[in-house]
Order: structure tokens, then sequence, then C-alpha cells
């Protein structure tokens, strides 16, 4: 081989392997000189987390500066509505999240609200959604799924499934359908430690990927896959390192019993715990990337320039070593361009369509109120409230306030809070009822309300992963 010949194979190598990847980087005002260079050198994705977000002039200003390097680059976030939420991090989403659709069962109305949701990210020159999360919520101690589940019934979570991909796409914004092949079963979070789902192929097939496939029917561009071990499918790597998972069954023809997914399959964070602790991060994206992921996600903790070198350089190295076919990297490569095509943004978002109206229209429908004998008429004067609050997951992050004590005290002025911490059904168990729920409350004390509220300070949190 020749110079010049060995000198472009290394150039497209380089590119390819920036183009997998989809990192975050720190700042809300001007976009860090290497991450721009990094986009001229063929990096064709980035990702917005809640440290990059205060309003949203500011988030298309700051993406309007990723897309004069690159028109037709990928901005991602991870926005579900509900607790979940990056665009609205400061102040709390205006939309119900998905068990609060659920909930209220009108595929209408959930492809409504994920479509206001997309055009507010289409506004700000987001493209790219890691959302919504399609896990059946079978297990009542998951202590990262919980509310961000549609519900617990496999057909009521596939058709708000797609109707969500159907009223996100229709904003123009791509869905990332998640967690791939069902986080709902797991009682461990896999941003600290890898979950285990021992339910054999039949309960899977009838439970945990019946939205998924809905997903995929619906057309979704995206989907995640989870860092979960399901012995069923591989009894050895976790889903987002499984080749049976993803090409033996994602990737597979429907003829064959697979799903038929020609889209673009993305890692979850590949610096969380399930999968760094084992393998570290530059060893799992090249794992991931054999297995059949074509996009790394990364940067809710690790968003600096010497990760992106190293994740680059992992791929590259693991082609000329014989690790990892050049076919596949190419392939993955190009999966990630053909999205960047389909959600080109050459335009802002449409103006307003009463989005606001919207969400408290859907917010209303959601509210199940659940009287007591001593239920107290409503309040017309500061409380003392008691707030009971479990613990809080990664995925919703430190900054996004929960619950109703702030907006008591901005509609009765004296209001005041007292956090109190809420004892897990089981001892050393996350609550039964998933983050954010009220769980079993003890009665409360005459003239006290007590309701549920997430301020008190959650210990220390490294990815904001989706």
């Amino acid at each position: 081989m020749s110079t010049t010949s060995a000198s472009a194979r290394t150039d497209s190598l380089s590119r390819d392997a920036f183009a997998v990847l989809q990192p975050g980087f720190r700042g809300t005002t001007t976009v860090p000189d290497w991450l721009l260079r990094r986009i001229d050198e063929g990096l064709a994705s980035v990702a917005l987390f809640g440290r990059n977000i205060e309003r949203p002039e500011q988030v298309a200003a700051l993406t309007g500066q990723l897309r004069a390097e690159r028109g037709d680059l990928l901005v991602a976030i991870d926005e579900e509505g509900g607790d979940v939420t990056r665009l609205e991090v400061n102040e709390g989403s205006s939309f119900p999240g998905n068990l609060a659709l659920g909930a209220v069962d009108d595929p209408d109305l959930t492809r409504a609200v994920a479509q206001e949701i997309g055009r507010r990210l289409a506004e700000v020159g987001v493209n790219l959604d890691w959302a919504p999360s399609a896990d059946v919520n079978a297990n009542p101690d998951n202590p990262v799924i919980g509310v961000r589940s549609f519900g617990a019934d496999p057909k009521l979570v596939a058709r708000h499934t797609a109707a969500y991909v159907e009223g996100m796409q229709a904003a123009g914004v791509a869905t990332s359908v998640k967690h791939f092949p069902g986080h709902g079963d797991t009682a461990v979070d896999s941003h600290h430690d890898l979950p285990r789902i021992d339910a054999d192929l039949n309960v899977l097939a009838d439970r945990d990927l019946v939205p998924f496939r809905a997903a995929v029917a619906a057309g979704t561009k995206a989907v995640m896959s989870a860092h979960i071990l399901v012995p069923a499918l591989d009894p050895n790597r976790p889903a987002t390192l499984s080749p049976e998972a993803l090409h033996g069954l994602l990737r597979r023809p429907v003829a064959d019993g697979g799903f038929g997914f020609d889209g673009l399959i993305i890692s979850d964070a590949i610096e969380m715990k399930a999968i760094s602790a084992a393998y570290c991060v530059e060893r799992g994206t090249v794992l991931a990337l054999a297995a059949g992921v074509d996009a790394i996600c990364v940067g809710g903790g690790l968003a600096d320039e010497e990760t992106v070198r190293r994740l680059r350089d992992g791929p590259v190295q693991a082609v000329r070593a014989g690790e990892l076919k050049e076919e596949r990297l190419a392939d993955a490569a190009a999966r990630v361009r053909a999205l960047a095509d389909w959600a080109r943004l050459d335009a802002p978002g449409a103006g307003s369509t009463g989005g606001q109206n919207r969400s408290v229209a859907a917010a209303r429908r959601a509210v199940r109120v659940t009287a007591c004998p001593r239920a107290t008429a409503p309040l017309t004067r500061p409380a003392h409230v008691a707030a009971f609050t479990p613990m809080a997951s990664i995925a919703v992050g430190d900054d996004t306030p929960w619950g109703v004590a702030a907006e008591l005290a901005r509609l009765l002025p004296g209001t005041e809070t007292e956090a109190l911490p809420l004892r897990p059904r089981r001892p050393a168990r996350p609550s039964p009822f998933g983050p954010g729920h009220p769980g079993i409350l003890p009665r409360p004390a005459p003239g006290i309300p007590a309701t549920t509220t997430r301020h008190a300070a959650p210990p220390p949190r490294w990815p904001l992963a989706p």
C-alpha cells in the first residue's frame, strides 16, 4: 500500500470513528474550540445535557454555533417529559410524564404531547431525542424506570410508545426508543451496576419486547440499547455488547423471528458502571460497535476532549488489530450520517401552536385524587407541608425541581415545606412504587397536608445519562 493510500485509509477510519460518537460538552454560551475542531474532523453528533441549558433562545444560539460548523449535525438530548427533562431542567417539565399519560390512556393525547415536545426541541435546534422509554415496568422494585414507564401492561405501553414515536417524528425530531430489550424487570440501576433479567424467551416476547416491536412498526428512527444482562438472549454479555441481542434479534428479519430494524442503534451512556466497571469505556465502545451498536452515547459525566480522542482511537486501533471489522465501523458511520440527513434542520421550528394550553390540559387529565376520611378542603392560606422524599434516580439529575413545594409557596406565600425521608417497603431497597410515587404514606396530622416532593439533596450523581 502506498503512503498516500495508507494516509487516506487512516483519515477515513478516523472520520468514521468520530462519526459514531455522540459526546457532550460543558458550556452554555460558547461551543469549545476542541469540539468544533472534532466536528470538522468527522464528528457527526453532539449531545446536550442539563448543564448546557438556560433558556430556549440560549439553546438555539448554542446549536446555531454547532451547525455553523456542520449543517447536518445530529444534536441529541434526553427529553422524556415528566421527571426527566433537560430543556426545562431548571423549572421542571411542562408536560406530564409517561406514567401519567399511560394512566389517561389516550394515545391521541400522548401523540399530541410528543409532537409539542418535538416542536419545542426543533425550535431550539435539537433533532434527536433519546426518548421515549418503552420499558414495561414489570418490577415494582425498579429503582430507575418507575414513572418513566407508561405502565405495567405491555399492550398499553406498546400503543403509547408508538403514539409517542409518531408525534415526535411528525415534528421532525428523531426518536430513540429505549432501553432495548427492556429495563422494566430490574431491581438494579445500570448507572451503578449490571442488572440481570432472568425471564425466559416466552416472557420476553409477551412482555418486554412488545413495545419495541410497536416502535419499529411505527417507524422509529433509532433504538437505544440497555446495559442489562438477559441470559435468555446472551448469558455472557449485556445487551449493548451482545451480537445475539442486536444482530440476532433487533436486526434479524421479521420472517426469521426478528424485528427487522434497519435504523440507528444507539448505546446507553457508555460510562455507566454496568459497562465501564467491567470493560472500561474504550473497550466497551469497541465491543458495542462489534455487537451492532452504531452510535455511542457519552458525555453525561465524561465531557472532555481527551475522552472523545480516546473513544476515537479505540475503534481505529481495533480495526488495525483485526478486532473490529472495518466494514462494521463504516456501516455504523453511514447509518449515523443517514439519520443526520433525515433530521437536518434547515430552519428553526414552527411558531407556537398553543403548546402551553396543550400541556396544561394533558396534566389536568392525568391528575388522580385519592380521598381519605380526613381529607381537607382546598388550601386557602399558608400551610406547613410534610414532603416525603424518596431517592431520585440519576436519570433525573440534581437540578430539576420536583413536587409541589415551590408552586405552593408561590400561590400561598408563607407556606413552609419540611422534607422527610420516605422509608422503603423493605430495608435497603428502592421505593417499590418507583421514583416520585408517594408510596405508603402515614396519615397526616390534623391541619398538615401530606404530599411528595424531591427537594432534598440526593447523593452525588456522575452521569446524567439516558
